[in-house]
């Protein structure tokens, strides 16, 4: 077999990869893009971040159309799951002919559709659908992302997961009447308030004591009341068995506290995590690889200096945003001559939780410091006296800044309510830099903007 040379190789196509690639190519190298898909994006594109989001907007619309309904002006619509799901596919087909564009535009790339594995730190091989082919590689960027975990239960295989929900052309065509979620993290409890939004009654088992976590529990106790009252959440929940019912249903087994009971629906989601995927031959070549995945520092180096490992497949941040920033640093390492230059800082990565309404945070929140001891002072701000919120009838929720109690540098914030996901970046943005209090209160921001509770919020501490 004919050993051909890349500069670069990537294990994946995705966020961990693909902007490392591409800057790479613009500095004249030959790059080589190796994906299972065939395609460039994931699976944020593919079962992720795009399509589930697609739905959840289009939820949202249906929700605030309800509410002012509620209030006597019209705009009431039905319910089309068909074309919800119509327009999801349609965003996906879009962004893939773009990502295919760009591809084409771009000299110095291209793309492989099949599986690689390692033969030597510097050599790997693909399978195709045609064979094999094998590289001879200076770098290697493992990006290879991270797959739905699926637990040992009996039954599992009559779930649906986010694949089948969020794919291109999903396995889900009909809105169910009735949906059984198992698992109260991210995933498992955005679906849940989209599916509520659309009218499905849904259950949600989550095995813990509390949803989303890992996540700071005030956060997650300010959130949890503004949520869909329909949706009924059984915390502290064994599953321990799927079955379809006689009518082509599903139920599940399950303990709760000492009793046995089950539970029927139309569907049911599993959703209780996602593992790392590790390519085949990593652990032979001697990196390491450790429960949430491949073993990095901030320089996204492995225990080979010419090897990194970017995005979810290193556990740090599974964050598409964080992968594609983590990526960059790999491509600045790379060119730099495998001499650390540049470090993903995994302290300031937004993260929203995407349910309706949604809930975001960043940096040091106040169970961290209280962990590592860590004094604090706490800025706020309710939605309630917003004038975005009330011209939209969402006043529920605020926001909360956490600043160091002595020179009230800004170490981190949550939101919980309107316009989360859009005011987490700037807060984050205002962290990384080392902003005060001082400095978010001096900034005019624009009025009537839900973010000019920012600088109330630090206004308050005066």
């Amino acid at each position: 077999m004919t050993i051909q040379y890349a500069d670069l190789l990537t294990i994946g196509a995705g966020g961990g990869a693909y902007p490392a690639a591409f800057r790479l190519a613009r500095a004249g190298r030959s790059v080589v893009m190796v994906d299972p898909k065939g395609v460039m994006s994931g699976n944020c594109l593919y079962e992720g971040c795009v399509p589930s989001k697609a739905v959840r907007e289009t939820a949202e619309i249906y929700q605030s159309q309800r509410r002012f309904a509620e209030r006597g002006l019209p705009g009431t619509v039905t319910v089309d799951f068909a074309k919800i799901m119509a327009h999801k596919d349609s965003i996906q087909a879009r962004r893939y002919q773009q990502h295919a564009a760009d591809l084409a535009a771009t000299p110095n790339i291209q793309m492989i559709q099949g599986e690689a594995r390692f033969i030597t730190p510097h050599e790997v091989a693909v399978d195709t659908a045609d064979g094999g082919r094998r590289f001879r590689c200076a770098q290697v960027i493992i990006a290879s992302g991270s797959d739905v975990f699926i637990p040992p239960v009996p039954g599992s295989e009559f779930c649906l997961t986010s694949h089948d929900l969020y794919k291109p052309d999903a396995a889900l065509k009909t809105l169910p009447e009735r949906m059984i979620v198992i698992g109260g993290g991210y995933i498992g409890l955005e679906t849940a308030t989209f599916f509520a939004a659309l009218g499905t009654r849904v259950t949600l088992l989550q095995k813990g004591g509390q949803l989303l976590n890992g996540m700071d529990p005030g956060m997650v106790a300010l959130l949890t009341p503004l949520l869909d009252p329909s949706i009924r959440i059984l915390t502290g929940v064994d599953v321990t068995a799927v079955d379809v019912t006689p009518e082509g249903g599903r139920r599940v087994h399950y303990t709760h506290g000492e009793e046995d009971d089950t539970l029927d629906g139309d569907v049911v989601l599993m959703a209780v995590g996602r593992r790392p995927v590790i390519p085949a031959g990593a652990a032979e070549i001697g990196i390491a690889v450790t429960r949430k995945g491949v073993a990095v520092g901030a320089d996204l180096q492995t225990a080979h200096p010419h090897i990194y490992a970017c995005g979810d497949v290193n556990g740090r941040v599974p964050l598409f945003h964080a992968a594609v920033r983590q990526s960059m640093v790999a491509a600045h390492n790379i060119l730099g001559g495998n001499i650390s230059m540049d470090y993903a800082d995994f302290h300031h990565i937004p993260t929203t939780i995407f349910t309706l309404p949604a809930a975001a945070y960043v940096g040091i929140t106040p169970a961290l410091a209280e962990a590592q001891g860590i004094p604090l002072r706490t800025g706020r701000y309710d939605f309630e006296e917003d004038s975005r919120a009330q011209i939209l009838e969402r006043m529920e929720g605020g926001i909360q800044l956490f600043f160091a109690a002595d020179s009230l540098r800004l170490l981190g914030g949550w939101v919980v309510g309107i316009d989360a996901g859009h005011l987490i970046g700037q807060i984050g943005t205002a962290a990384a830099h080392g902003l005060t209090a001082y400095d978010l209160a001096r900034f005019a921001d624009q009025h009537p903007m839900s973010a000019e509770g920012i600088g109330k919020a630090a206004r308050s501490l005066f």
